[in-house]
């Protein structure tokens, strides 16, 4: 059974290659959705997956990549919409 879940990630997550890093863990994961970058600085992340592999990415998103800094993760549970991929959006 799929869940989805949004969540939004602050600190320093723009301009340090995490929307990139975020979709090739997911990819790894093979977990779908998407990343996007937000006006005021944060990162949203929608993702769909089974529950073991949502939290390893709650969990990866945490720390994020080398070069960003996560302050903190707000999670809210969504509707599964069956994504085919996990994208990048502008």
């Amino acid at each position: 059974m799929k869940i989805n879940k949004r969540i939004k990630v602050s600190g320093r997550v723009q301009g340090v290659f995490f929307r990139k890093s975020t979709q090739q863990k997911a990819m790894e994961l093979g977990i779908k959705g998407w990343v996007k970058n937000e006006a005021e600085g944060s990162v949203l992340v929608e993702i769909e997956g089974i529950p073991s592999v949502i939290v390893e990415m709650e969990v990866w998103l945490r720390h994020g990549p080398p070069m960003s800094k996560v302050e903190s993760l707000e999670i809210t549970d969504g509707e599964v919409l069956n994504y085919a991929d996990f994208l990048i959006l502008r």
